[in-house]
C-alpha cells in the first residue's frame, strides 16, 4: 500500500522554524543547492520519513506530521520550551500509546507519539 514519504513544512520566517525543529528534535536541515528549499533528515536508523521546509506558498498552507519520541510528557516541554504551543494535550490511544498535538513557531500543526502498549 502506499506509505508517506515525505513531508514538507511551511514557514513565514524559514530561520526561525529551521531553528526551532533542529533544537528541539535534533533534525539535520540544509539547503538545497540553488533552491530556496531547505531538506530535513530526520535520523538515520529505524522508521521514518524526511522532508522539506520552504516559505509559505499561501496563508492556508498548513503541515501535519507526526513524530514518535521517547516521552510525550519530556517533549511537550521542549515544544514549549522552544515557542511551541499547546494544542491537544497528552491523550492515551489504548494498547498503543500517548499522542499530542501542538503547533510550532509558525503556526503549523504537529503531533507527537510515543508508543506503549500499555496506555490506557
Amino acid at each position: 500500500m502506499p506509505r508517506v514519504v515525505h513531508f514538507e513544512i511551511y514557514a513565514d520566517d524559514v530561520d526561525r522554524v529551521i531553528k526551532f525543529y533542529t533544537d528541539t528534535f535534533g533534525w539535520t536541515v540544509n539547503q538545497a543547492p540553488g533552491m530556496e528549499y531547505w531538506l530535513v533528515m530526520t535520523g538515520e536508523e529505524g522508521p521514518g520519513i524526511d522532508g522539506g521546509i520552504m516559505a509559505r506558498p499561501d496563508p492556508a498552507a498548513v503541515t501535519t506530521s507526526i513524530v514518535e519520541v521517547s516521552s510525550v510528557d519530556d517533549y511537550t516541554g521542549k515544544i514549549t520550551d522552544a515557542g511551541g504551543t499547546l494544542v491537544m494535550p497528552k491523550a492515551a490511544i489504548p494498547t498503543v500509546g500517548y499522542v499530542a498535538y501542538f503547533k510550532d513557531t509558525e503556526g503549523n500543526p504537529f503531533g507527537i507519539f510515543q508508543h506503549d502498549e500499555s496506555a490506557a
